[in-house]
């Protein structure tokens, strides 16, 4: 292992390629392991950039350091990952004695902000999963350290790379149905996936800033990308009907629930190994339930949204989240001066096929393993012309392959320029979570919010990369 850290650090810096300021060149001038430590020791954390880059990575780069405010859950995860370094509950304490090259944040969504700021501050490179942060105001925070920092911050979007989802950014980039005009996407959680959000923490908007901006930060990173430019202004109704108070009963919490009989969500944390060793033996030391009620009083999120985003090149999406469907999949369609592109994924109708929901969700979070795969269709009809189907070859596992392929993006590629443009950087995370966020303010203020009211980045006509 002579050259691996250096092809890290030229990839990293391709994935930073959306960056608000301009790119350094990273050369640590060392031929050696890239140091990493690890902060938030959730299943996140813990499986995807935790124990799959033991398993795949191990020549590249090396844990010196796991952090987490939940000693049990920090040791349990410890373990699960495969590693030997030290575990601390003082983020600065391990940035101080560990001295990493790259941190990699996956706590809590509103406290993203803290360890990616701190993170730069202290002359760290820094990878955070999604969403960036909950709100304008950490954004901005976030986007002022960086510019301080000689550092770099790049976001695990991971849908980008899945093959349907670059096959839809190939047929748009060549111009296949002529200008863009118009774009309607639709994503629809099913009742085991998306009731699953609302017994986490992600159910308090203080803690995730909304479904507009956890989950849907996936979505319009693709839109965006697809679009090629930036959102300029959002009008969104949403509202909370379904879960929270909406229930007919409630409970603590679903292991001692008297009403798990009669439940159509009752979860059975107890037949997930896993989840009772991360989360159920560890609540003692934070109070943190992971089998909640989803029926909670506390429960302030909307399970139901819709949104109008105007585009910078006059490009208008049309947006619907439903949390309470009977399926798990999604629906796109572009128009364009010259025809329409019409995608889905795991819309089970168009097949004729029954699909297990509980089942189809466990795959798409597969972290590891086979992976299986089928032939999907997109549909490109062009005016006055018959319609063409394109077959894809997709992935069953982690995001529809995206999760491998990002990975692989920055830890064994050299770093050669993606002709998707896929590497996404701190810019990115920024306008998918402002869509969300101007989405939640629109609600509340019941008026369209301009994105460029919420930062100070500018939006563009043209995607800036």
């Amino acid at each position: 292992m002579t050259t691996s850290r250096r092809k890290f650090i030229t990839s990293i810096s391709m994935l930073a390629a959306s960056s608000a300021m301009p790119i350094h060149a990273f050369d640590f001038g060392k031929e050696e392991k890239l140091k990493v430590v690890l902060v938030g020791t959730g299943v996140r954390g813990s499986g995807f950039w935790g124990k799959r880059l033991v398993d795949e990575y191990s020549d590249l780069l090396e844990f010196v350091g796991l952090c987490d405010i939940n000693p049990g859950r920090l040791e349990y995860a410890k373990e699960f990952i495969g590693v030997k370094c030290k575990t601390y509950s003082d983020f600065e304490k391990m940035i101080n004695k560990s001295k990493p090259d790259l941190v990699i944040v996956t706590t809590k969504d509103s406290t993203h902000h803290e360890y990616i700021i701190k993170g730069l501050e202290m002359g760290c490179d820094v990878l955070t999963e999604k969403p960036l942060t909950t709100d304008e105001t950490k954004c901005q925070a976030i986007l002022d350290a960086e510019r301080k920092s000689d550092k770099k911050l790049i976001v695990g979007f991971n849908y980008r790379w899945s093959p349907y989802a670059t096959k839809i950014k190939e047929l748009l980039q060549n111009n296949s149905i002529g200008e863009l005009t118009s774009v309607d996407f639709h994503w629809y959680l099913n009742t085991y996936h998306g009731a699953s959000y609302f017994r986490r923490w992600h159910g308090q908007m203080e803690s995730g800033g909304s479904l507009w901006v956890h989950k849907s930060t996936h979505h319009f990173d693709l839109l965006n990308w697809w679009i090629d430019s930036d959102p300029e202004e959002v009008f969104a109704y949403g509202d909370l009907e379904h879960y929270g108070k909406n229930g007919p009963f409630r409970g603590s919490n679903c292991r001692s629930c008297e009403h798990k009989t009669k439940c159509d969500y009752h979860w059975d944390i107890t037949k997930d190994e896993h989840a009772m060793k991360l989360y159920a033996n560890n609540e003692e030391h934070d109070g943190y339930i992971r089998d909640n009620c989803l029926f909670r009083e506390e429960i302030d999120i909307y399970d139901k949204m819709s949104a109008q985003v105007k585009y910078k090149d006059n490009t208008v999406l049309n947006y619907s989240l439903t949390t309470y469907s009977p399926i798990e999949g999604w629906r796109v369609a572009f128009n364009g001066t010259e025809g329409r592109i019409e995608a889905w994924l795991d819309i089970p109708y168009t097949k004729k096929v029954s699909v297990d929901q509980e089942e189809l969700h466990k795959a798409e979070m597969k972290q590891s393993g086979e992976e299986m795969f089928d032939l999907e269709p997109i549909i490109v009809h062009k005016n006055r012309q018959d319609f063409e189907t394109i077959e894809v070859k997709t992935s069953r596992a982690g995001h529809g392959g995206g999760d491998k392929k990002l990975q692989d993006s920055m830890f064994r590629n050299t770093g050669v320029e993606d002709e998707f443009d896929r590497p996404a950087g701190i810019r990115d995370g920024a306008m998918s979570i402002l869509i969300g966020i101007a989405a939640r303010r629109s609600i509340e203020e019941k008026k369209p919010i301009k994105i460029g009211d919420l930062t100070d980045l500018v939006p563009e006509e043209k995607r800036l990369s």
